[in-house]
């Protein structure tokens, strides 16, 4: 079992272990409640790593939540851009 980045949802940002070869993942958010995430691909030239992206988002929102993320993390790390 390999760990996956989740994006969305009640589970964004977490990097939790998946079986191998799932389309999709229901994960409990509360008592009575459920999500579903579904794998989807990244790829950049050659690297690619698999991510499992919130049923509502569509690719760009996955793609824009993860540049937004960076740029938090770059200014808010010590001697970040500011």
């Amino acid at each position: 079992m390999e760990s996956h980045l989740f994006i969305g949802g009640a589970h964004d940002g977490l990097n939790m272990p998946v079986v191998d070869g799932l389309d999709a993942v229901r994960l409990p958010v509360s008592v009575t409640d459920r999500e579903t995430y579904i794998r989807s691909t990244l790829t950049a030239g050659d690297a690619s790593v698999l991510i499992y992206k919130h049923e509502s988002l569509t690719p760009e929102q996955v793609l824009n939540r993860l540049v937004e993320h960076y740029k938090a993390w770059s200014v808010n790390m010590p001697g970040g851009r500011r």
